[in-house]
């Protein structure tokens, strides 16, 4: 296939930033998106051009570091994929292909497609984690889980912190990537020492870092690579409210 892709191009956080055009031949089918840009990035720099800077690692549609807007959709065409997973097959020849970085004011520039995700670290850090002492390892069925509840955390924890739910909210929200966190450990008993202050701490780190507020658009749902439900939300609300409620000050 022949292809023309316009690609963001900036050199650093300060920098402006531009769509760059470029044309790319002989793109294989049954090349990975990223493929195609290493492809891309091999010519540029043979002919002594900066390569586009773009995360990546795993390539397996696991580890969460890949990560664009392509064509205008957080991760591309295809429903439950990640941009690495995603294949040149669902192009056609002659196409144009708009790659972008994720937008966010949470999520600013690094340099081209590279955006800074450590916010969501810092999410984790306030409360995505089980300290309260829970003895050893407990015999198997010890502690009966309802099966409801094993297959929501089940669900929950497949989040893999893309941050393509903050790319397709309208507000720039990250409260999926928070209630999958949240919910994943709420619903087990070894998190339940620290159900209240833990929804309590991570949704204030989340407002803090410059996350715009959810309003149930829904954006965050349809582009997410593993398919974690709206439902999700509705879990943290819940139990944000009955956290609340049990604080002393009632703040």
């Amino acid at each position: 296939m022949k292809l023309t892709l316009r690609i963001w191009r900036q050199n650093g956080p300060e920098d402006k930033g531009r769509m760059v055009s470029y044309q790319l031949d002989d793109v294989s089918p049954d090349m990975s998106f990223l493929e195609m840009l290493d492809v891309l990035n091999e010519r540029l720099t043979l002919d002594g051009e900066e390569p586009v800077a773009f995360d990546h690692d795993c390539r397996e549609g696991i580890c969460g570091m890949c990560g664009m807007v392509i064509n205008g959709v957080a991760h591309g065409p295809e429903r439950a994929t990640t941009t690495c997973q995603l294949h040149m097959r669902h192009f056609k020849d002659g196409d144009t292909i708009d790659i972008e970085p994720w937008r966010a004011r949470a999520f600013p520039v690094v340099k081209d497609l590279v955006v800074d995700r450590s916010a969501f670290d810092s999410i984790i850090q306030a409360g995505g984690y089980v300290s309260a002492p829970t003895g050893s390892a407990p015999d198997a069925h010890a502690t009966p889980v309802p099966k409801a509840n094993a297959d929501a955390a089940f669900e929950a924890a497949a989040c893999i912190g893309c941050g393509a739910c903050v790319a397709a909210c309208p507000n720039g929200s990250g409260m999926l990537f928070t209630a999958a966190k949240i919910t994943h450990l709420g619903l087990l008993p070894q998190g339940q020492p620290e159900r209240s202050a833990r929804v309590i701490d991570m949704v204030a780190a989340h407002d803090d870092a410059g996350f715009g507020g959810c309003t149930n658009a829904g954006e965050c749902t349809t582009v997410c690579p593993k398919g974690i439900p709206l439902t999700t939300i509705g879990r943290l609300n819940r139990d944000f409210l009955k956290a609340s409620a049990k604080r002393p000050d009632n703040a």
